[in-house]
């Protein structure tokens, strides 16, 4: 299902796989990893709300935002990305760091754009800003030895403008100081039950931006993202905040 908001074109790919089209520019989010590009993705069974899997090589990329290391994956980037794309890409992404076969960023043949937590650039017809994304040390999401799952540094969200349209992908990140402050058309929340905000978080902080829009991504994935995709939609929108859901 492609979700359309103005002159914008929203779909959701799966996990954190978003394409996003405007007057023919197109941006992706996080393209790629556990199958969800090439076909092999499997709901396990599970009778869930999800994107289904597809063999996914559309190469119409203008603009590919990746957020952190453990949404890099290069064959996803391979996929989606025109042979002109621009990559950007956080700082921290670092590919011999990763346990996972990877191309290193530079070794792909795309433009590449590397940024910190406080970008503010106009790359390919779209105003990109980066919004540092973590899980607090007090929060939910943190390990058994009590470490963050995401500590801070680790990556970033984009808020991006396209034409009149800003749209806000927070990357795997919990509700932060000063999220609900930004000014966000579409809101593109994380609603899996760990790493991330979840559905009731993401649920306030979509009252808090009062967007336009909120569509959520990366959940139901696997096991760990499982989410009530049907019960962040009911509350959302009884408070007021217009909600789709783009899964099958």
């Amino acid at each position: 299902m492609t979700v359309t908001y103005r002159d914008l074109t929203i779909d959701w790919l799966g996990y954190a796989t978003v394409r996003l089209e405007h007057e023919g520019t197109v941006v992706y989010l996080d393209p790629g990893r556990y199958g969800v590009l090439t076909g092999e993705w499997t709901p396990d069974g599970r009778d869930i709300g999800h994107p289904p899997a597809q063999d996914y090589d559309a190469q119409d990329g203008n603009l590919v935002c990746i957020t952190h290391d453990h949404h890099y994956d290069s064959d996803g980037v391979r996929r989606v990305a025109s042979e002109d794309a621009t990559v950007v890409a956080y700082d921290a992404v670092y590919a011999p760091g990763i346990d996972r076969d990877v191309e290193r960023l530079e070794d792909l043949p795309y433009d590449l754009m590397r940024v910190d937590e406080e970008t503010d650039e106009l790359v390919e017809d779209v105003i990109v800003r980066t919004i540092p994304a973590y899980n607090e040390p007090d929060g939910p999401n943190v390990d058994a030895s009590g470490e963050p799952m995401h500590p801070e540094g680790i990556g970033v969200g984009y808020h991006l403008t396209l034409g009149n349209t800003t749209v806000f992908w927070p990357g795997d990140s919990d509700v932060l100081a000063g999220h609900e402050q930004l000014d966000v058309d579409v809101f593109l929340p994380s609603i899996s039950k760990n790493y991330t905000m979840d559905r009731h978080d993401a649920a306030d902080l979509a009252e808090a931006l009062d967007p336009d829009l909120t569509l959520p991504i990366h959940y139901n994935t696997f096991e760990q993202l499982e989410s009530d995709s049907e019960a962040f939609a009911v509350d959302v929108a009884r408070r007021g905040v217009p909600v789709a859901l783009d899964e099958s």
